[in-house]
């Protein structure tokens, strides 16, 4: 402010001083001597402002070069000393300028001259690849990096501190689990006081002891449910172990003869309390849903991983489930106009057979019921008892083309998917997105994808097929008197998804069998559907000729290059290695029809096949699964399912 002043004031001064010239001369006219001290006085002055200027041009100059060297000083300072990296780079990724920050926290006395290759490799292909912001690990410090590309500049800010903080956080964010013990009331509504007292004793002192290791506070809220709470460190470490608490209960379980086990919902990744325990309930849902025996557990992001499930489901003793879902099945239907039936893509017997005995549910209630069905993608046992229906009733006319379903009124349609729950394998997913009302009958463990909102789910992984299922559900229908054919179509579907009673059978699949005899199931009419012809038996041979054994009892076939097989003769392939010797689980990869790779596995129950699939994308039973791969050759196909056996018998699951 005084510099400005003073610039004014000279400023100023000079037009008056002009003016005071001019009328001084004029005032010499008439008084000299006025008129000389009047010069006098302003040429005073005038020197007075030229001593004021020359003094101010001086502070001037003064002012700035202290600003300058002061600007200058903090320049050096911030450039050598701040706590920032800076980098100058040439192109052929050395070094050309490096601040002392950088250079004494990678440990070099001089960075000038050096290459990236050798002191900081990690930046090179931020550089490659001209990435604006990034983070790196340089000697087990974390680095933001801010890459200017057209200078070849970089900084480096340290972010190792704020990484631990973030790590911490995350360590110590809350997870809730709920435990639940499968079968705890089949098991003890039997026993006595003193022996459902030692089971839960056992149990208990178990999971007390695997809690107190891991650091987790466990509560017993009911006769068969935990709640578990702990943080994400914690789970970390049981996912390492494959949450080992499911072998321990299992071996448990085999000294005293209980089968007992355990299936845990995980719920994580959230603030949130209320939202954890909503997870953690979802996921023990599906992991009940998948057969028990397993954790599942799910993120916000609906990603969901899965430990576990190696074990073959227990079956359940009672009927009540089958006769709730039987009568809300049939209101369902008798609320609604018509009925769609509708299986996964190149049905088999199983999902033909539950078609069949839908339709004549509905039939019972008084509704129109149709089953879609693409001619051109069944098999050879399909067609003769499409042939069968031709000859035998007018069941032929209500199987239709998904086209013709989709030109109907489907306002107030029910559709009812059965032997799969994956909209992406059903025949025709455009009915699944039209038709608002939908119900799911599957014998399948529960996998990720899902149908969305459906109004009934009658999944039981237990069960040996969906038409077992479906035969249960006609039992408890009033009038549900079944032809000959709907009978053995049913019982076709049973024999073929057990292997004629040879896997995955329990009582009430001889319960189901027994049902449909009485009905007048024609087993030799059986028989004749699952015939095959020489040409189908020739190229599934093919196949087999080219197996070879990877571990022990894992027995892989792969078919010919130039060769495409239906999913059929792909499974076919896969059931007759399962029937040789020394094999406990049979995979089989060729092309398919549909130019994708095919991969159809089968188990005998000790290696959990399902699995194996899910890890590839695909999903299934525990011995009987499959998966489709796009865009891989066969080579490729084999060594991603090597990969994933590997991990199987590692012990964990990740989806």
């Amino acid at each position: 402010m005084p510099i400005y002043k003073k610039k004014t004031m000279r400023a100023l001064l000079l037009p008056y001083s002009i003016v005071m010239f001019i009328l001084l001369g004029i005032t010499a006219f008439f008084n000299v001597f006025i008129s000389a001290a009047g010069i006098v006085l302003l040429v005073l002055l005038n020197l007075l402002a030229l001593k004021g200027e020359e003094e101010t041009r001086q502070e001037t100059e003064q002012y700035i070069a202290r600003l300058s060297y002061r600007v200058k000083k903090v320049g050096e300072e911030a450039l050598l000393e701040m706590p920032i990296g800076i980098l100058l780079i040439n192109d052929h990724y050395e070094i050309e300028w490096a601040n002392p920050y950088i250079s004494s926290q990678l440990n070099e006395a001089t960075l000038i001259g050096k290459s990236l290759y050798d002191v900081a490799e990690p930046l090179i292909s931020i550089i490659k690849q001209e990435i604006e912001k990034d983070t790196v690990t340089l000697l087990d410090r974390k680095y933001e990096v801010v890459y200017k590309k057209h200078e070849k500049l970089m900084y480096l800010f340290d972010k190792t501190e704020q990484a631990i903080i973030e790590k911490k956080y995350k360590e110590e964010r809350p997870v809730i689990a709920i435990i639940y013990l499968d079968n705890y009331d089949e098991i003890t509504k039997a026993m006595d006081d003193l022996a459902r007292g030692n089971i839960n004793s056992v149990v208990t002192s178990l999971l007390n002891r695997w809690a107190n290791e891991n650091g987790i506070y466990l509560k017993r809220v009911s006769s068969d449910r935990f709640v578990a709470f702990f943080n994400e460190k914690t789970l970390e470490r049981l996912e390492s172990e494959k949450f080992s608490i499911l072998d321990d209960l299992r071996e448990l379980q085999s000294e005293s003869k209980m089968p007992l086990t355990l299936s845990i919902g995980v719920g994580v990744g959230v603030p949130s309390l209320p939202e954890l325990g909503t997870l953690a309930q979802s996921s023990l849902d599906l992991a009940l849903g998948r057969g028990g025996d397993q954790v599942a557990i799910k993120l916000p992001n609906g990603k969901v991983k899965f430990y576990g499930g190696k074990t073959n489901p227990v079956e359940k003793r009672t009927r009540v489930r089958a006769r709730v879902i039987s009568h809300a099945l049939a209101e369902l239907i008798q609320e609604s106009d018509k009925v769609i039936v509708m299986g996964h893509k190149y049905p088999d017997m199983d999902a033909i057979g539950a078609c069949i005995g839908i339709m004549k549910m509905a039939s019972v209630n008084g509704k129109e019921a149709y089953a879609i069905l693409d001619r051109e993608q069944i098999d050879s046992g399909v067609q003769k008892l499409l042939e069968e229906a031709k000859r035998r009733s007018g069941m032929l006319e209500r199987f239709i083309h998904p086209d013709d379903a989709l030109n109907m009124d489907l306002s107030n349609a029910l559709l009812i998917i059965v032997d799969t729950h994956k909209p992406s394998l059903v025949i025709d997913e455009r009915l699944v997105k039209k038709i608002d009302n939908v119900v799911i009958i599957d014998h399948h463990r529960r996998s990720e994808e899902f149908v969305k909102n459906p109004l009934l789910v009658y999944m039981e992984p237990y069960a040996s097929s969906t038409s077992e299922l479906v035969t249960e559900l006609l039992e408890y229908q009033p009038r549900a008197n079944l032809s000959i054919l709907e009978a053995t179509a049913l019982l076709a579907g049973i024999v073929v998804d057990t292997k004629c009673f040879s896997l995955r059978t329990g009582s009430r699949t001889f319960d189901a069998a027994s049902y449909l005899r009485s009905k007048g199931a024609d087993t030799i009419l059986v028989q004749q559907f699952l015939k095959q012809s020489w040409d189908t038996y020739i190229m599934r041979s093919k196949i087999i000729e080219r197996t070879e054994f990877y571990k022990e009892g894992i027995a892989i076939a792969m078919g010919p290059e130039s060769i495409r097989y239906n999913q059929i003769l792909i499974a076919q392939a896969a059931d007759t290695l399962l029937s040789m010797e020394n094999v406990e689980a049979s995979f089989v990869i060729s092309k398919r029809e549909d130019d994708t790779i095919g991969i159809s596995a089968r188990s005998l129950g000790k290696v959990n096949v399902q699995l194996i699939m899910e890890a590839l994308g695909g999903g299934g039973h525990l011995t009987n699964a499959a998966v489709q791969l796009k865009d891989v050759s066969l080579e490729e196909a084999e060594e991603r399912l090597k990969e994933a056996i590997n991990i199987y018998f590692e012990g964990g699951s990740k989806e």
